[in-house]
Order: structure tokens, then C-alpha cells, then sequence
């Protein structure tokens, strides 16, 4: 494995190095969790990357070719894919959705009904527009979520099984069958949406979804360990994926050797589908960190970048205020939403240390990205740990790697 340590003059060193540490006794001696990769960079150029604990049971360790299911880390790729659309005139934040996907012509949001009984609506007070799918404004939902009787309806079809009977197109008309849950724009929720955006990008584009990011960003940004499918000759690199079950700590969830993301999937999830390595990640990372470019390759304009990480929750609320979800990613209080991230509003809010402007986001299993253009500070942490909520190590990284900023 390459050296990637580096003496910064961004960071003290010294304090870096507790990352290791601190992963390896609270996480990994006691089996929380699997495996733990940690990439921390400074102006692009890596300070500190680490790897411990074993790719799969019995197995060799972690290094830097070890893949791992990003999940919703899916999305930023998603939304990126969009803007990139929007620059060349082809739609627009206000473009209302069902001009791009007529199923979703005839919403109407929840009032009553459903568990076997039809459901009732109410009109919409204005349509859904591509706005309120990349800031998760649109009255769409999630069906593990387990709070209304219209995720119920999507856990009863079967809507985000992406080996299951639904392709992107199928996902969408059913989709547009069931009613929203609010009225675009007057809450919060984390949901489907960004799934739904990548329909509206293969509509646009006339390709499916994983062309699209194969021709415009995982190509030119050479991420070529980034993929829905892992490659028959790169599976022995695929990493063991667990779940947490109370009582029993974790367990197996998908197995390296024998895994779903080993087939190509019927559902194309723009909202968190992907498998990635946390060098490929960072390439993206160090794209964003950039405005935009990477080694000469510009993927998006600077100031499109600025507008997605501005907070784009009416009024400028932020998630405390707007948020119905059971189910966030962010902590809520001081975070706004932009085009695709989360975004710091306020650290004092938020109770650690940060930058305003900062923005990230992570997946189910417990991957992580934030990128600070404040202090030109990005990471990526990998692991593969469900739900996302069982530890705070995300938040608990942050402190380490910023209290070694100097």
C-alpha cells in the first residue's frame, strides 16, 4: 500500500494520528464495527489516510483498493449529474417535474385512505418542481421509514428492492400512483427524491443512469472503482457489509464473496446505489473542494457550485424547523439543505466544530464525506456498518480532525 502520510502545514500530525487510535479502541477491539478507512486532505493533497480491521471475515485487511456500498453518498453524484444538465439550458430548478416525468402529472397530497382502503387527496398548492427534489422539499417519502400509511404502500410493493420487478421507469409510474405526503415546499423530508431526479437525468440524457455518470463524471474524473455492478474482476475487493441488530450487535448483511452489488441491479438508484473506494471519493471531493475542476477537467462552473451549497430551505429555515423525517442523515439543528448536501448554517447550533458553509453528507452503512472551503479541508470515512444512527462516529471524526487543524 502507498504512504499517503504527509507533513502539513495545515495540521498538527501528532494529532491526526489519534484518529487511528481512537478508531481502534472504541470501534474495532471491541467488533462495533468491521473495518474503518479515514482520508482527511488539505488543499486537495492527502494528510492522513488509514486503514484497520479486515475486509471480510477471516480475511486479509482493508487497504486502499477495498470497495465499499456508498450509498447515499449516491446522491451528490446524482445532483451533480443534474446541474451539469442545467448549464447546458436543458432544465431548470423551477422546471416543474412532470414536464420531464408526465406520471407525476396527476399528485395529489394525502388526506386519507390507505392499509386497504383507496386513498383520498387533496389538490396540491403548486406543483412539484426540480428544486424540491434536490433539496428533499417534494412531499415524496421513504418506505422503511415506517410512518404513514404511503410508505407503507411502497414497502408493500416492494418499491426500492432494486433487484425486484420495478426498473427506473416502472419506479417512477408507481411512484406517481401513490399521494404525496405534504405539499411541495412546506416541509422537509428525506425520501426517494434524488432517486427521482435520476429518472429525470436518463429521460434528459436518452441513456440509462449509469451510462450518464460512466460519460460525464466517473470518466473524466478517472473514478474507475466507482459503479452500481462491481466488475467480476474486482468482487474479491468488494468488502463484508453488516447490519446492527439490538441484543446481538452485527451481523452479516451482504457477504463480499456472494453480493447483491455483484449484479447488475433492475433499479438504477441515483439516491444510493453505488460502490466506491475512498480514493475515488476523494477524486470527487477534491472536484468540489475545486468549484468545480479537477486536473484540468471542469465538471460543473464555480458558480453553479456556490448555488448548490447555499441553503435553499424557504425562508432560510433549517432542518429542526422543517424536518418530518424520522429518518436524517444531518444532524438537524444549525443545518440547512442546498442542491444535494446537507450544509452548515451554524456550528454553535450543531455543537461541533465546523465551518459555516461546510457541507457533506453519508450513506446508510456509515460512510461519510464533509468538505470545509473555509479551511480547504475534505474527508471521507468508509465503513460498512447499518444504520448509520447506531454510533456517532461521524460526528466524533469531526472533532479529532478538526482539533488537529493548526
Amino acid at each position: 500500500m502507498a504512504d499517503y502520510s504527509r507533513t502539513m502545514t495545515g495540521f498538527d500530525t501528532a494529532r491526526l494520528a489519534r484518529i487511528d487510535s481512537f478508531v481502534k479502541e472504541n470501534y474495532l477491539d471491541n467488533g462495533k464495527l468491521p473495518h474503518a478507512q479515514v482520508l482527511v486532505a488539505h488543499r486537495g493533497e492527502i494528510a492522513h489516510f488509514s486503514s484497520q480491521g479486515s475486509a471480510r471475515e477471516g480475511g486479509k485487511a482493508i487497504d486502499e483498493t477495498s470497495l465499499f456500498r456508498i450509498a447515499s453518498m449516491t446522491k451528490p453524484v446524482t445532483s451533480i449529474a443534474f446541474m451539469m444538465l442545467l448549464e447546458e439550458g436543458k432544465v431548470a430548478l423551477d422546471t416543474p417535474v412532470h414536464r420531464v416525468l408526465p406520471e407525476f402529472r396527476e399528485f395529489g397530497v394525502y388526506s386519507g385512505g390507505g392499509g386497504g382502503v383507496p386513498f383520498q387527496t387533496k389538490p396540491l398548492s403548486r406543483p412539484m418542481l426540480m428544486l424540491d427534489l434536490l433539496r428533499h422539499t417534494s412531499g415524496l417519502t421513504y418506505g422503511f421509514q415506517n410512518r404513514s400509511n404511503i410508505d407503507l404502500a411502497m414497502r408493500e410493493g416492494k418499491f426500492e428492492n432494486w433487484h425486484g420487478n420495478l426498473d427506473l421507469d416502472g419506479f417512477i409510474a408507481a411512484l406517481g400512483k401513490l399521494p404525496l405526503e405534504f405539499s411541495p415546499g412546506d416541509e422537509w423530508n428525506y425520501s426517494v427524491s434524488t432517486d427521482v431526479l435520476g429518472a429525470v437525468v436518463a429521460r434528459l440524457e436518452e441513456k440509462t443512469l449509469d451510462q450518464v455518470f460512466a460519460d460525464r463524471i466517473f470518466g473524466p474524473l478517472g473514478m474507475d472503482d466507482t459503479f452500481f455492478q462491481v466488475p467480476e474482476s474486482k468482487i474479491d475487493r468488494l468488502t463484508d457489509c453488516y447490519t446492527f441488530v439490538p441484543g446481538k450487535g452485527k451481523v452479516i448483511y451482504d457477504r463480499g464473496a456472494e453480493s447483491a452489488w455483484s449484479r447488475m441491479p433492475k433499479l438504477l438508484s441515483g439516491g444510493g446505489g453505488l460502490v466506491s473506494t475512498t480514493l475515488d471519493y476523494h477524486k470527487f471531493c477534491r472536484m468540489l473542494l475545486n468549484r468545480g475542476e479537477l486536473d484540468g477537467v471542469r465538471i460543473v462552473g464555480r458558480k453553479t457550485l456556490e448555488l448548490m451549497t447555499m441553503n435553499h430551505l424557504p425562508g432560510g429555515s433549517d432542518l429542526s424547523t422543517m424536518s418530518r423525517s424520522l429518518f436524517s442523515e444531518a444532524a438537524n439543528a444549525g443545518t440547512g439543505f442546498g442542491l444535494g448536501f446537507a450544509v452548515n448554517l451554524d456550528p454553535a447550533k450543531s455543537m461541533v466544530q465546523g465551518s459555516t458553509g461546510e457541507f457533506y453528507w453519508g450513506g446508510m452503512f456509515s460512510t461519510a464525506f464533509f468538505i470545509d472551503p473555509v479551511e480547504e479541508v475534505t474527508m471521507v470515512f468508509m465503513t460498512q456498518l447499518s444504520p448509520s444512527s447506531t454510533y456517532p462516529i461521524r460526528r466524533e471524526l469531526k472533532t479529532l480532525i478538526y482539533s488537529a487543524l493548526v
